[in-house]
């Protein structure tokens, strides 16, 4: 019989054979994003399968005690995305067990409108109004003058994202939020390792979210995460999360806080099992073992992947600067941001078109993306729902038409690297 460490050992040697095959410039793929995994990775998810731990156990526990040290804060809560980490933040400001502080359908909640739609997504599902801002281009993030132009006298809270993992100016705006009684949580999904003012990003707001999407800066293949301070906001996440109940036992633990059989809430009886007593209206969005494992591995190369990041993209920055016709990017000033992605905008006057230079990129197996929706306000989902807009979206527009972006993540080697910017100076220099 074959013992676990002999088939890890082989697990290892497996990932050792699969070493991929040289750069061929043209006809090898250039991803935009994707995840960066070694031997450790493989061996962590294989063992967690040997184990059969594939609901939340050890793993998830670990990862979310030692993510949340890394931020300084109290409380981590692993979900199964990071659309779903945002619906369950945005959602716990609506409990009911905040009171009279609750959002209440009608309430305004300010955010950008270029960008994923999953920050502002949940704003809507809420009943909630969103509050569209501009964003600048060059940092692509709004600006705290923007902010605060567009409060009214129903907003209660600020939701919005680090854009590209270049920070908005989050001290700024947090003290814009505390000026105004506004709550305000952080996407800092495309972010994870950016620092402002020397101070990691999702740790300035009330609450904070996370993605482990493949794309990201780690992955669990799958996965989210909800980070706070505020631990009455934390066991609303975990109640949100965990169909709702008002237990915080672990799975497979029973009667932590002595008073399983001897509580009366709602309008049940005396005693009724306090594993099956509902406080929210809830949902089952956990992760599993399987994913956590993997993400404890991944969280020992986060300074490892953000420096790669910076490193890829301060060679293309140095590289591209000059070229006609290009807006390059600019990190936010007291920002040093661990980039998502080297963003680009053909000038509007440009001699040539954005749709022109990404085909040509594309030809070369060079891949690239948009800036995300773009403007949200113009996509079919948004036409019936209610929302305001602060000001005009001007540079959302431009966006819209004429930015995108290509990968600086981990997996992409400097050849690669040195191939995309020769193949965008070729194309510019040739067409100016």
């Amino acid at each position: 019989m074959t013992d676990k460490a002999t088939i890890l050992q082989q697990v290892r040697e497996y990932h050792e054979r699969k070493s991929g095959a040289d750069f061929v410039p043209g006809e090898t793929p250039i991803p935009a994003s994707g995840a960066a995994l070694d031997a450790d990775d493989r061996v962590a998810l294989v063992e967690a399968a040997l184990e059969m731990r594939i609901a939340a156990g050890p793993a998830s526990r670990r990862f979310e005690r030692e993510f949340s040290r890394m931020f300084g804060l109290r409380k981590a809560h692993l979900t199964n995305s990071g659309s779903s980490a945002n619906l369950l933040a945005l959602s716990a400001l609506t409990s009911p067990q905040r009171e009279d502080a609750r959002l209440v359908p009608g309430d305004e909640v300010i955010t950008v409108a270029a960008g994923f739609p999953t920050t502002v997504n949940p704003i809507i599902h809420n009943g909630l109004i969103p509050v569209f801002t501009d964003i600048e281009l060059g940092t692509y993030n709004t600006t705290p003058d923007r902010v605060a132009a567009a409060i009214g006298p129903r907003t209660k809270a600020i939701m919005m994202a680090h854009s590209l993992g270049n920070p908005f100016a989050a001290t700024e705006i947090a003290e814009i939020a505390q000026q105004h009684g506004l709550l305000l949580i952080e996407d800092n999904c495309d972010a994870v390792g950016s620092t402002y003012q020397g101070r990691l990003t999702g740790t300035f707001g009330d609450m904070a979210t996370v993605s482990f999407y493949p794309a990201h800066h780690i992955t669990m293949g799958e996965g989210g995460c909800v980070l706070t301070d505020d631990l009455a906001l934390a066991r609303i996440v975990e109640s949100l999360r965990d169909w709702g109940r008002d237990c915080w036992c672990e799975p497979g633990e029973d009667n932590r806080c002595f008073k399983r059989f001897d509580q009366q809430l709602g309008d049940l009886p005396h005693g009724y099992d306090h594993k099956y007593i509902f406080s929210h209206v809830g949902y089952n969005l956990k992760s599993t073992d399987l994913q956590a494992a993997l993400g404890v591995t991944q969280l020992g190369r986060i300074d490892e992947f953000g420096a790669v990041r910076r490193s890829h993209w301060q060679r293309m920055r140095h590289a591209l600067d000059g070229l006609p016709g290009l807006l390059l990017p600019e990190p936010t000033p007291g920002g040093d941001p661990s980039w998502f992605g080297f963003v680009l905008t053909v000038l509007p006057e440009a001699p040539y078109t954005r749709r022109e230079l990404v085909t040509f990129l594309e030809n070369r197996r060079i891949a690239t993306r948009r800036f995300f929706g773009g403007n949200l306000t113009r996509h079919p989902a948004y036409f019936d729902r209610e929302y305001r807009v602060s000001e005009e979206l001007t540079n959302s527009d431009i966006v819209t038409e004429h930015t995108f972006w290509v990968g600086v993540y981990p997996g992409l080697t400097e050849e690669m690297i040195d191939y995309t910017i020769e193949s965008i100076r070729e194309f510019v220099l040739k067409n100016s």
